[in-house]
C-alpha cells in the first residue's frame, strides 16, 4: 500500500522505517490526511507477520511543528452547520468524535503489539511530540536546534493526542504541569535527564540507534500498561499528591485570572485522569478537548495567535507587484537603546550594520549595546562565543553619514523630535542611494508630516519597533500618503528578514499600538485620580488579561516621554487634545519630583538595585492622589472592563480613520505590540466575540459614567445595528502562497 504523506521500507531484519514527509511542504503537520494515513500503517504493520517493529521519522529537517490548526477551525464549521442542521446534541456527539481521532490512533499504535520507537531530528512540538510520547522509546539526534513540547495552550487550546495523560505518566505531575500549563519547549538535555527521550547521539546514528533498541528485544508495552504501575510522583490522593495540586490551584489562578478555560481543563485534565487507567484518561481528556475547541476563548486565539499571524508573515499585506527584496546592508542613524537594540537583532538575522550617531563615542556606546546583549546570551548558555565575532564583525560604528551610501535600507532612530530630525534628514539626504528606502521609527509623530522633509517620499515610511527590540514581536509599519509600493514591500520583508512579525497601517498621530496602548495608561491616571488605590489598579488591570497594569507600563516606556509626548500633542492640537488633570500630574512626577520611571529607578514604582529585591509602589504617590476610595465599594468586573474597553473603542476608531484596513492587523498587532489580553483574540475579536451590539451597549453604559472616550465611533454603531462584525464587514484577504 502507497500513501501520499508517509514512505514505508521494511528491512531485512524486519524493520519498517516509517519517513514523514508532506510533499511541497518545508514542515510536517497533523492534517486529516496524515492522521487517516498513520492509522492505516499502523494497521498495515501489525496485521504483517514479517514486521518485527517501526521506526517513524522525518524526512525534513524537522520532525514535526504539530497539528494543523486549520483542520480545529474546520470541526467547529462542522459542529456550526451539523447543530443547525440535526441539532445540538448530535453536534457535540460528531465534535467528540471527530476530535479524538488522533488520539485514538496513538492509542492504537500504543497498544499494536510491535515495538514502535520514535526517531527525532529536530523540532517536535504538539500533536507531533505526543505522537513520540505515544511510542515505546524515543531517540534524538543531537542537534541544538532541537526542542520538543506541547505549546498548544499558547492559541487557546490544549494536549488533545493524550500528552495530558502520557506527560505526567511519565514525569511527576509537579514537573508536567508546568510544561502543560505554559507550553514551554524543552531541549534535548533536560528531555533525556527527565527520561522523556532515551538516547541522543549523532544524526548521522539516529536511525541505527532506534533499530537496535527494537532489535535489543525492545518492549511494546508502555510502562502504564504493565500491572502495578505507580505514578512516578505519588497517586493524586498520597501525602506526595496532595502537595501538588492544591499548589499547582494556587499558582494557576495567579497566572491566568481564570481567563483561559484550556488551562483550567489541563488542570482537571491531569487531576482526574491520574485518577483512572489510561484509556479512560484519554477519554477524560478528550471530552475536555471538545469542550474547549467550542470555547470562544479557544476560536479567537487559533484565528489570531496562529491563522492570522501565519498569514502576516507570510506576506499577506506585501504589494504583489513588487519582486522579494532583501536588506543586505542597513544604516541605522541613531545608536542610543532602541537604535542599537534595532542594529542587534539586525545583525543577529546576518545583515551588515552601520550604527551612526553625532560622535564616534555615542555611536560606539551603541555597539557596545549589541556586544552587551550576545555576552549575556553567551553567560546564559545560549550563544557561543564564535556567535559574538560573527554578530560583532557585521556592526560598524561611525559618526560619519558617507557611511549610508551602500546601504539598501536606512532607519532613523533619533530623538522624538521634529527638529532633530528634520535635521538628519538633511544630513542623510546628500549621502542616500537613489534606490534605497528610509524609514523612521518614530512612535507618535505623523509620518505624512515627517515625509515634507524628504526630497523622494515614495521612498520615506514609517518602521516603528517596540521595546525591547530583542523580545518583542510586532513591527509596525506605516504609509505615508506618499509612500510607493517598492518601500512597503522592502520594509515588510526587512521586518520577516529578522524575524518579526509586521502590521500595516496608514498614518495618523500614534498610529495603532500607541493609539490603543495610551488609551490603557490613560485610563490607568484616570482611575488614580478618581480615588481608585494605586494597587488595586494595578490588580484589575492584569485580571482582565494584560501582562502588567498601567502604572508600571507608564514606567517602562518612561514618564518623561509621556510627558514629551502630551506636549508634542498639545503643541500640535491644542489644549484639548490632551488631559490637562493628567498633564499635571505628569509635570508634578517628572518635573517636580524626578521620577523618569524604570530608566532612572524612580516612577510610579521605587526600582531597587538590580538583586536587591522587587520594586513596589510609590509610598509618596498617596499624596498626589486628590481623593481617596473605599476598595471595598468598588466594582471589580467594571474595573476590568474598563481597560478592555478603552482600548478595544479605540481600535474602533482606527478602522473607522482608515488607519487599520485589516482587522487582523489589529488583533495581532494589540496582542504582540502591547499585549492586549490574548485570551480574547486582540482588540477587534473582543468585540465580534461579545457581539457589537453587546459592545455598543456596554460603551453606553460606561460613557454615561465616565465621559466621551468610551463614545462608539459611527461605523461600531452602524455595524452593531445591521449585527456586523468586522471579520464579517471587512473580509481579510488570503495570504499569499
Amino acid at each position: 500500500m502507497t500513501f501520499k504523506n508517509f514512505k514505508v521500507e521494511t528491512d531485512a531484519d524486519g524493520i519498517a522505517l516509517v519517513t514523514w514527509d508532506i510533499p511541497g511542504k518545508s514542515m510536517n503537520v497533523l492534517d486529516t490526511q496524515t492522521i487517516e494515513e498513520l492509522g492505516a500503517i499502523v494497521d498495515q504493520t501489525t496485521a504483517d507477520a514479517a514486521v518485527k517493529g517501526v521506526v517513524i521519522t522525518s524526512g525534513k529537517e524537522a520532525f514535526s511543528a504539530g497539528a494543523d490548526l486549520s483542520m480545529l477551525e474546520g470541526m467547529n464549521k462542522l459542529f456550526a452547520d451539523t447543530a443547525k442542521a440535526k441539532g445540538r446534541e448530535a453536534a457535540t456527539q460528531m465534535l467528540f468524535d471527530e476530535s479524538r481521532k488522533l488520539s485514538q490512533t496513538f492509542r492504537k499504535l500504543e497498544t499494536c503489539g510491535k515495538p514502535w520507537v520514535a526517531a527525532i531530528n529536530g523540532l517536535a512540538l504538539g500533536g507531533a511530540f505526543e505522537l513520540t510520547l505515544a511510542c515505546h522509546y524515543r531517540v534524538a539526534s543531537d542537534n541544538p536546534k532541537t526542542r520538543l513540547g506541547l505549546p498548544e495552550v499558547k492559541v487557546g487550546l490544549f494536549p488533545g493526542g493524550g500528552g495530558t495523560q502520557r506527560l505526567p505518566r511519565m514525569m511527576p505531575a509537579q514537573d508536567a504541569l508546568p510544561l502543560l500549563l505554559k507550553g514551554d519547549q524543552i531541549k534535548l538535555d533536560k528531555a533525556k535527564a527527565a527520561n522523556i527521550v532515551g538516547a541522543v547521539v549523532p544524526a548521522a546514528d539516529l536511525i541505527k540507534t532506534a533499530k537496535d533498541w527494537i532489535k535489543a528485544g525492545g518492549k511494546a508495552v508502555a510502562p502504564w500498561d504493565v500491572k502495578g504501575f505507580k505514578l512516578p510522583g505519588g497517586a493524586v490522593y498520597s501525602a506526595a499528591g496532595m502537595n501538588v495540586f492544591p499548589p499547582a490551584n494556587a499558582i494557576y489562578r495567579s497566572q491566568t485570572y481564570d481567563n483561559y478555560p484550556a488551562a483550567r481543563a489541563i488542570m482537571s485534565c491531569v487531576y482526574e485522569g491520574l485518577l483512572v487507567n489510561i484509556d479512560n484518561g484519554l477519554r477524560i481528556e478528550s471530552r475536555y478537548f471538545a469542550h474547549i475547541l467550542q470555547s470562544k476563548e479557544a476560536a479567537a486565539m487559533i484565528r489570531s495567535l496562529f491563522l492570522s499571524m501565519q498569514e502576516l508573515n507570510k506576506g499577506a499585506r506585501r504589494p504583489p507587484n513588487v519582486p522579494p527584496t532583501k536588506v543586505k546592508k542597513l544604516a541605522i542613524i541613531g545608536a542610543g537603546f532602541m537604535g542599537a537594540s534595532v542594529g542587534y537583532v539586525s545583525a543577529r538575522a546576518g545583515i551588515d550594520v552601520v550604527l551612526i550617531d553625532r560622535d564616534q563615542a555615542s555611536a560606539d556606546k551603541g555597539r557596545a549595546h549589541a556586544q552587551s546583549v550576545i555576552d549575556d546570551l553567551i553567560k546564559k548558555g545560549r550563544a557561543k562565543d564564535a556567535d559574538r565575532d560573527a554578530l560583532m564583525s557585521r556592526i560598524t560604528a561611525t559618526a560619519d553619514y558617507a557611511a549610508i551610501s551602500d546601504c539598501d535600507l536606512v532607519i532613523e532612530a533619533v530623538f522624538e523630535d521634529r527638529k532633530v530630525k528634520a535635521e538628519t534628514y538633511a544630513k542623510a539626504q546628500p549621502y542616500l542611494r537613489k534606490d534605497a528606502i528610509f524609514a523612521s521609527n518614530t512612535s507618535t509623530l505623523p509620518i505624512n508630516s515627517l515625509a515634507e522633509e524628504f526630497k523622494d517620499q515614495s521612498r520615506f515610511i514609517g518602521i516603528h519597533f517596540f521595546s525591547p527590540v530583542e523580545k518583542m514581536m510586532l513591527v509596525e509599519t506605516i504609509l505615508g500618503k506618499n509612500t510607493g509600493d517598492v518601500a512597503i514591500a522592502t520594509a515588510l520583508d526587512y521586518a520577516r528578514q529578522i524575524g518579526k512579525t509586521p502590521i500595516l497601517v496608514n498614518d495618523s498621530r500614534g498610529f495603532f499600538a500607541n493609539r490603543c496602548v495610551l488609551r490603557f495608561t490613560a485610563e490607568g491616571l484616570e482611575m488614580l485620580a478618581e480615588g481608585v488605590p494605586p494597587a488595586m489598579i494595578e490588580n484589575t488591570a492584569k485580571m482582565a488579561g494584560m501582562p502588567v497594569g498601567p502604572l508600571s507600563l507608564s514606567d517602562e516606556v518612561a514618564l518623561d516621554l509621556v510627558l514629551k509626548i502630551m506636549k508634542a500633542t498639545e503643541a500640535d492640537l491644542g489644549p484639548n487634545a490632551i488631559d490637562q488633570t493628567q498633564k499635571k500630574l505628569m509635570v508634578e512626577m517628572v518635573e517636580k519630583q524626578g521620577r523618569f520611571g524604570r530608566k532612572n529607578g524612580k516612577g510610579f514604582y521605587d526600582y531597587p538595585p538590580k538583586g536587591q529585591g522587587s520594586k513596589a509602589l510609590w509610598p509618596g504617590l498617596d499624596a498626589l492622589r486628590p481623593k481617596k476610595l473605599d476598595p471595598d465599594t468598588l466594582d471589580v468586573e467594571e474595573l476590568k472592563q474598563r481597560f478592555l474597553v478603552v482600548q478595544a473603542v479605540e481600535a474602533a476608531r482606527t478602522v473607522e480613520d482608515h488607519v487599520i484596513t485589516d482587522p487582523r492587523e489589529a488583533d495581532v498587532g494589540s496582542i504582540l505590540g502591547f499585549g492586549f489580553a490574548p485570551f480574547t483574540g486582540g482588540t477587534l475579536s473582543y468585540i465580534d466575540f461579545m457581539g457589537t451590539k453587546n459592545f455598543v451597549d456596554l460603551c453606553h453604559k460606561l460613557e454615561a459614567k465616565y465621559g466621551s472616550r468610551f463614545t462608539p465611533p459611527k461605523l461600531l454603531v452602524e455595524m452593531a445595528a445591521k449585527g456586523e462584525t468586522f471579520y464579517g464587514r471587512f473580509v481579510p484577504k488570503k495570504a499569499a502562497a
